[in-house]
């Protein structure tokens, strides 16, 4: 989206309106962090004027390729950089700083009508979505597999093995571009894979999109779907997508905005924004438009997208982070 900045030259308070400077800033990368970058955007926009700026959202991966070939100022992102993004960021001479900015849960999705299933364990994930999982296209041909994990692996990664229900499973969820795909590998699927011997991905045979949208559709629109999105696009549909609880270790916890603040909920993972440093010395728009990110005002809309704020602790480390660049 293009709209009209005003920019704060501050942390904690945005300047008046006409203080902020001329200039674009540009932003990709993860959607799952598109909503709260694009409510900042928004907000300026609604005290500004002479500043132009986009925001999209076409995954982390992606991202992170556009911003270290240097075609963007922001990278969002649902995880850290990889060793490989961060190596061509440095091959093409960009330096960054990485800000945390937010909390999120990646929520377990099934269609409303489907009542059969209300918790699964990262065994069961496994079993029915990890590499091992490949072409099993009903519910209850992976009980075989879900109970040579539990076997194996006892109750380290959740309950005992129920029978899943005689239904066809239909999978909807992010592709390898998304961070959202990355946290989960990396969260629920990589243990278990590790001390299986196998590959830490997902099943390749499933209907992958980086776009949230798409998935909430694919989800909402079968009954027996199975598949995952931040936190934030399950509870603003939650009219036609329902949660499965998740079992850790520790029992079944629901996502919701408590629980995954205090780290109960066992698919929760940080948020980030990464920003060309460079850019922001020579761009004093972008470095005044991370200024009012940061601010009070702008980190308060975190919570208006639907994600889970930082501890005030955990807040003020990141604004030191970018005082410090």
């Amino acid at each position: 989206m293009i709209g009209t900045l005003v920019l704060s030259g501050c942390v904690t308070t945005p300047r008046a309106s006409g203080a902020g400077q001329g200039g674009t800033v540009i932003a990709s990368g993860s959607s799952t962090v598109e909503p709260i970058t694009s409510l900042v955007a928004e907000d300026f926009a609604a005290i500004t004027d002479g500043f132009d700026y986009q925001v999209d959202g076409p995954g982390t991966g992606d991202g992170f390729a556009l911003f270290c070939d240097g075609a963007t100022d922001i990278s969002d992102a649902s995880r850290p950089i990889k060793e490989e993004e961060a190596a061509a960021c440095e091959e093409n001479g960009i330096n960054y700083v990485e800000l945390k900015i937010a909390v999120d849960g990646i929520s377990v999705i099934t269609s409303t009508a489907n009542d059969a299933v209300d918790c699964l364990s990262f065994l069961d994930l496994y079993a029915l979505l990890g590499p091992e999982s490949q072409g099993l296209d009903n519910w209850s041909a992976a009980d075989d597999l879900a109970g040579e994990l539990a076997a194996e692996l006892g109750d380290e990664y959740g309950a005992a093995h129920t029978p899943y229900p005689d239904a066809a499973l239909e999978v909807t969820a992010p592709g390898e571009e998304s961070g959202t795909y990355d946290s989960f590998i990396e969260l629920v699927i990589e243990d278990i894979a590790d001390t299986r011997g196998e590959d830490a991905v997902a099943r390749a045979d499933y209907t992958a999109s980086a776009d949230d949208n798409v998935i909430v559709e694919g989800i909402s629109g079968s009954g027996t779907s199975l598949g995952w999105v931040g936190f934030a696009f399950y509870d603003e549909n939650s009219d036609v997508l329902r949660s499965i609880e998740v079992d850790g270790g520790d029992g079944c916890v629901a996502p919701t905005a408590e629980t995954i603040a205090s780290n109960e909920y066992p698919i929760a993972r940080d948020l980030f924004i990464y920003v060309n440093t460079d850019r922001a010395a020579d761009n004093q728009a972008l470095a005044d438009f991370i200024d009012y990110y940061l601010s009070d005002e702008g980190i308060a809309l975190v919570e208006e997208a639907d994600y889970v704020s930082l501890t005030p602790e955990a807040l003020e480390e990141t604004r030191a982070v970018w005082e410090g660049r």
